[in-house]
């Protein structure tokens, strides 16, 4: 590839216009990138345009994806290393280009040395404001909303990251339909009071107010995952919970043992096969906690609790759980939506959500919002 000699290197720091994406340090040399559709932001008018990355990996690789005015263009493994990539070439450089550069695989608490950084950028034109979004969204999810399953084939039962997609998602589907910036923080396997299998550390309520505290080792600690997040910096309109999922189906699943304590944990099933009222009672007691949580970081935001693309289990606790903390608190914006379920025709990869799912959930999703902004 003949090189362009008119490319000019700029650190992040240098670029006066860039937009970061999702939940970081605020840190620019370099840019670390945690949850599942971070990234960068840019409108630059140029032909050609360049980004160095540098990721690490034991066993899980990043992948990336570009969109070109809104438009995804390219999907991308990450091998280990420091270089650069290049994002476009050949363009119209008298055109202004929105170009957005997204982390497509959620955080991988199970692979310590997994990383993603972004250091500079080469292009050959000039850097444009980016425009505001007039809303602000947080989802928080599990599996779903790291997008596990919305892309690949029906048949793909491979727990890799190439099935994890930020694009192919709900959360990006709502937050383009309503013109909105958007963060998520999510983890496959993941609950309220637990994971799937039981394990109580599993759970996002405990570590939401870090940058990335689902993430352990000391490389994550060294960039700043285990921080406490600055709230102050980026206040959504409305959050979306999308979690209850893995917890019903910790009610199936053998207890959980702490070999090093000797702790053991199980949600259980009663000889009938109804819910243990007593274990139910620490879920719902769970997501009242959680509520409480996310509105002292969150004061102003309309928080909504959207559950039901993978069967509708645990609705009734949380919606007894939700109606427990309004009244406790007299906090009127906390409601519940009950998501379109998964079917045969809308399952995607290890039978999870596929497009049409996230499709369908995003429509029922934007229209509940837009009625609430009518309503504000």
């Amino acid at each position: 590839m003949k090189e362009n000699s008119n490319l000019k290197l700029y650190t992040l720091g240098e670029i006066e216009h860039l937009k970061v994406h999702g939940r970081t340090t605020g840190k620019l040399s370099p840019l670390t990138l945690f949850w599942t559709g971070s990234g960068l932001e840019l409108n630059v008018k140029c032909s050609e345009l360049w980004i160095e990355v540098e990721v690490g990996y034991d066993m899980y690789e990043p992948w990336i994806s570009t969109l070109i005015n809104s438009v995804p263009v390219s999907r991308q493994m990450l091998l280990a290393g420091r270089y650069w990539l290049c994002v476009f070439r050949g363009m119209n450089g008298n055109v202004i280009k929105n170009v957005r550069v997204l982390k497509e695989l959620q955080a991988m608490s199970d692979d310590p040395g997994c990383y993603l950084q972004i250091h500079a950028i080469k292009c050959d034109g000039e850097f444009s404001p980016v425009e505001e979004k007039p809303y602000k969204i947080e989802f928080i999810g599990d599996s779903i909303s790291s997008g596990e399953g919305a892309i690949g084939a029906k048949s793909e039962e491979d727990w890799i990251p190439m099935w994890f997609s930020a694009i192919t998602n709900y959360c990006t589907m709502t937050a383009e339909a309503l013109n909105a910036e958007y963060r998520v923080i999510s983890q496959s396997g993941w609950g309220v009071l637990s994971s799937w299998d039981n394990n109580p550390h599993r759970n996002i309520p405990q570590y939401y107010e870090f940058v990335c505290g689902v993430l352990n080792g000391e490389k994550n600690k060294a960039l700043g995952a285990l921080e406490k997040n600055d709230f102050t910096t980026w206040q959504p309109d409305f959050i979306v919970v999308n979690l209850g999922t893995n917890d019903g189906g910790a009610f199936y699943s053998p207890a959980w043992k702490d070999e090093i304590t000797g702790e053991i944990f199980q949600q259980r099933l009663k000889e009938d096969g109804s819910l243990d009222e007593e274990d139910l009672s620490s879920f719902i007691e769970a997501v009242k906690n959680f509520l409480f949580k996310l509105r002292k970081y969150n004061e102003n935001a309309e928080i909504i609790w959207a559950y039901g693309m993978l069967g509708d289990l645990m609705s009734p606790a949380i919606k007894e759980a939700i109606h427990l903390y309004k009244k406790n608190t007299g906090d009127r914006k906390v409601t519940f939506l009950q998501l379109p379920n998964t079917t045969e025709e809308t399952v995607g990869a290890r039978s999870h959500p596929g497009a049409l799912s996230h499709e369908m959930a995003a429509k029922v999703l934007v229209e509940f919002i837009k009625n609430l902004i009518l309503i504000r």
